[in-house]
């Protein structure tokens, strides 16, 4: 290992998913739903301290979410001449939607980064109906009901589809883990030689249907992506909602790193609704300088993480 890889290993990369589908418009003012919002919101993001944007789309009138390529060329191009953040894909889109329309805006944009979920699971968002009584659209109410019975679809066929799909356009992925199971399938599809390090595995705590936010949950992902990927990864971690910072603090201390963002979690701190991602990144930015580590600039991640650079993107 050279000097210069030694050193980057004290540096943390923070990522900001700006606005996401689970969470929808009635819940908080402050959820970019425009291209002109979601631009903002990325670039104030990366302002603060985030090398990667994760990115989905919205409709721009009912915030419903939007994988269409067309949605997303609304704002790629005004986010790229705004910062040098490494911009994210995602191919999760919703969870209601299956992976060929949730894959498209990776294939025609050939971003650095795209998202890709490694395993199927119950997800449920039908909990937060407790929270929040009235919407302002239609759809809001019924996408947290129908989460009741819902399967987020990802397939080992799904999986390869989506691989194969983007394979000339050299794209990384965020390999996302809802469960100790995604790992494991993330390893096959290493084993078969469709998936070539170094990895960025985003482990996921909090959602209902995956694995849990206690601590020892955190060390059981860390210790198995430990075991079956050694030196050739990247660990990341984001934690649902009230567990946003918390488990952002253990993967910093453990040597990983960190993903905010108003996707993850609508709340600064107890009872204050985060007016910005910005100011999550920065909260999380305080974690990393406070552990005595370094926040990565968007070229550190290119370099820790091997990118083809922004370059060499189609937008």
């Amino acid at each position: 290992m050279n000097a210069k890889k030694e050193q980057l290993t004290d540096k943390v990369i923070i990522t900001c998913a700006v606005t996401g589908a689970i969470h929808t418009p009635s819940m908080s003012p402050y959820l970019p739903i425009t291209p002109e919002e979601i631009t903002e919101a990325a670039v104030g993001a990366a302002e603060a301290g985030a090398a990667i944007i994760h990115l989905h789309a919205r409709d721009p009138v009912t915030g419903r979410p939007d994988q269409s390529p067309e949605a997303f060329g609304k704002f790629l191009p005004q986010i790229k001449s705004r910062t040098n953040a490494v911009l994210n894909l995602t191919s999760g889109g919703s969870p209601f939607m299956k992976i060929d329309e949730r894959i498209q805006p990776s294939m025609k944009f050939a971003p650095e980064v795209a998202s890709l979920n490694m395993g199927s699971l119950n997800f449920g968002l039908f909990p937060m109906l407790s929270r929040f009584k009235e919407f302002k659209h239609d759809w809001e109410r019924k996408h947290l009901e129908d989460s009741n019975d819902l399967i987020f679809r990802n397939t080992f066929k799904d999986i390869e589809f989506a691989l194969k799909a983007v394979a000339d356009h050299q794209i990384r992925f965020e390999f996302e883990c809802y469960d100790i199971g995604h790992l494991y399938n993330l390893a096959h599809f290493v084993e078969r030689g469709l998936i070539k390090p170094p990895f960025f595995v985003q482990s996921v705590f909090g959602i209902l249907g995956g694995i849990g936010a206690h601590y020892e949950d955190v060390v059981h992902m860390k210790r198995t992506a430990d075991r079956l990927f050694g030196k050739d990864y990247q660990w990341s971690v984001l934690g649902a909602g009230r567990n946003q910072l918390k488990i952002a603090a253990m993967s910093a201390g453990m040597g990983g790193n960190i993903r905010v963002g108003l996707e993850d979690n609508l709340w600064l701190g107890k009872g204050t609704l985060a007016k910005s991602n910005a100011e999550q990144v920065i909260k999380a930015r305080q974690i990393v300088e406070s552990l005595g580590l370094e926040v990565a600039s968007p070229d550190d991640a290119r370099e820790m993480l091997q990118l083809k650079g922004a370059d060499k993107v189609n937008f």
